[in-house]
């Protein structure tokens, strides 16, 4: 759309495309015919995967980047509030608009976008800081295996009197393993069941329960496979 003649100065130019992005945003926002339904459904369902699994894939390297716990929620969330708000959110609060006799039902429905919106970002918070375990995806031991035939399987128990009981087991080309927090090794074992024990107050404490990283190596300590675990207190 063409700048009036009328707008003049840069403060005011400025609050003008500001104000059409935001009628812009809000058009498409509440367009309801089948084909706008399904484009932004869509466009938000690919959104919040790649929100999500960008989140997860960053937070496999950097676990001290805490707040790539809000990144995951609101892309998790993305997937199912998306299509929700624009086939069922949006037509129902357009028709309320149109046929709600209360007054109440139709103060609701004039507001109906910042409710949801609202509503929304309240989950990705309470998500975010929650954290639960089918949230979670593991991109650690994917990005870091490098050797194709290197396998184990981690399993960590507790923590019970403040520590955190681990095994490896069924094991292949693996020599040792260690449990890493913040670049320093903690642990240590040796020989099959590879199992070591660490304390929670070695371990880095998230929202996800207490982190830490358990590498798979080799004879001359070189790094095969890095396997970013949590634990929660039960």
């Amino acid at each position: 759309m063409k700048k009036p003649a009328t707008v003049d100065g840069p403060s005011e130019t400025l609050r003008w495309y500001l104000t059409q992005m935001w009628r812009d945003m809000l058009s498409v926002y509440y367009a309801n015919t089948p084909v706008w339904r399904w484009l932004k459904s869509g466009a938000l369902l690919f959104l919040g995967l790649c929100a999500w699994a960008g989140g997860a894939v960053l937070l496999s390297v950097r676990p001290d980047w805490t707040f790539l716990y809000f990144v995951m929620a609101y892309g998790f969330l993305l997937l199912f509030w998306g299509p929700l708000t624009h086939f069922v959110i949006v037509p129902l609060v357009l028709e309320l608009r149109r046929s709600a006799n209360s007054p109440f039902v139709r103060t609701l429905a004039r507001n109906g976008g910042k409710i949801n919106l609202s509503v929304f970002f309240t989950l990705v918070i309470v998500l975010a800081l929650s954290t639960p375990g089918f949230m979670l995806l593991d991109f650690g031991s994917v990005g870091s295996d490098e050797g194709g035939d290197v396998r184990g399987e981690l399993r960590c128990e507790g923590p019970v009197d403040d520590l955190v009981t681990c095994e490896v087991h069924d094991t292949r080309h693996v020599d040792h393993v260690v449990a890493i927090v913040e670049g320093e090794v903690i642990a240590e074992a040796d020989e099959p069941p590879y199992r070591f024990e660490v304390g929670t107050d070695q371990l880095r404490e998230t929202e996800a329960g207490y982190q830490f990283a358990v590498e798979y190596r080799d004879e001359d300590g070189d790094t095969l496979r890095r396997q970013i675990t949590s634990v929660r207190e039960s």
